[in-house]
């Protein structure tokens, strides 16, 4: 089983599979490149989101605010609260993620992954399927 996790450009190296602690905790590493916008405004009903940059800058955009995430900087996004993020400058960004619970862990990653990358503009219907299956709402 492979690591990594290529969601369209998106690109995610899992550290700490949800799978090997019964789903207490995900951790992975994600590059951004230059100039994407990413998902879908959405938010978590059941678990937590902490980023941490580590290279670049990614605007992280929670509860209407934007933050500038650089390396070394910490945001926390707590379940419930609405957000994105996009790489609006040069050059990739990378932030390591931890997911707690992992209640979208590895597998909800690689479901998305298999609708994004079907080929053509992906079917926004079945992204949110499987978003909803896991516990993200978009907003």
């Amino acid at each position: 089983m492979s690591d990594e996790v290529r969601i369209g450009s998106l690109r995610l190296k899992f550290l700490i599979d949800d799978a090997d602690n019964g789903g207490k905790l995900t951790m992975f590493d994600m590059t951004v490149p230059e100039q994407a916008k990413v998902p879908a405004a959405h938010y978590h009903r059941d678990f937590e989101e902490v980023w941490y940059g580590l290279g670049g800058t990614l605007t992280v955009t929670l509860d209407g605010l934007a933050h500038q995430l650089k390396s070394g900087d910490a945001l926390f996004v707590p379940r419930g609260a609405v957000h994105r993020f996009d790489n609006l400058d040069a050059g990739e960004a990378r932030a390591l993620i931890t997911l707690t619970p992992a209640v979208a862990g590895k597998r909800y990653f690689e479901e998305i992954a298999t609708v994004v990358n079907a080929g053509g503009p992906p079917d926004m219907a079945k992204v949110k399927a499987v978003m909803e299956k896991y516990g993200l709402i978009v907003a």
